[in-house]
């Protein structure tokens, strides 16, 4: 399987070939983001650090669409949101809610196993770590905030 890099590589060719010049600027701007991590941390960055960098992206422009709905700038808005479709299409699969619930069901079941008691709303920093280490060892991504949100709403039960 290629990596983000090199598949980049590939869209930004057909893309100048295209004339898409929209599609060809963000790949570029993709591009040139995971460059400089791979310059600042000295190595091949590794497809975990790629999805890392990506998500970044992906949570910055989010954030531009907000801003420029609330300023009253829909094109700004749309241009931001075409990028994160372009963006998101190197991204992984995103796991379902359902998915999530269970991932989460299944670390309070462990949490409990190790503690030797169903935790408690206290307890959520360990039931969030053990389902990151769910989400990432089964590759695949997750919103952090729906997670929080999930998990807040299994431990309150």
């Amino acid at each position: 399987m290629a990596t983000i890099g090199d598949q980049l590589g590939k869209d930004i060719i057909t893309a100048m070939k295209a004339k898409e010049s929209d599609k060809l600027t963000t790949l570029r701007m993709v591009k040139s983001a995971l460059k400089s991590k791979e310059i600042d941390k000295r190595e091949p960055l590794t497809d975990a650090e790629e999805q890392s960098i990506l998500t970044t992206l992906l949570k910055q422009r989010r954030e531009s669409v907000e801003q420029f709905t609330k300023g009253g700038r829909p094109e700004l808005a749309a241009k931001e949101e075409v990028e994160i479709a372009l963006i998101d299409a190197y991204m992984p699969k995103a796991a379902s809610e359902d998915d999530i619930r269970a991932m989460v069901q299944a670390a309070i079941a462990k949490v409990a196993a190790d503690t030797g008691a169903k935790p408690s709303p206290r307890e959520m920093g360990a039931v969030m770590k053990a389902v990151q280490q769910q989400i990432a060892a089964a590759g695949i991504r997750a919103d952090g905030k729906l997670v929080s949100e999930i998990v807040k709403a299994e431990l309150a039960k």
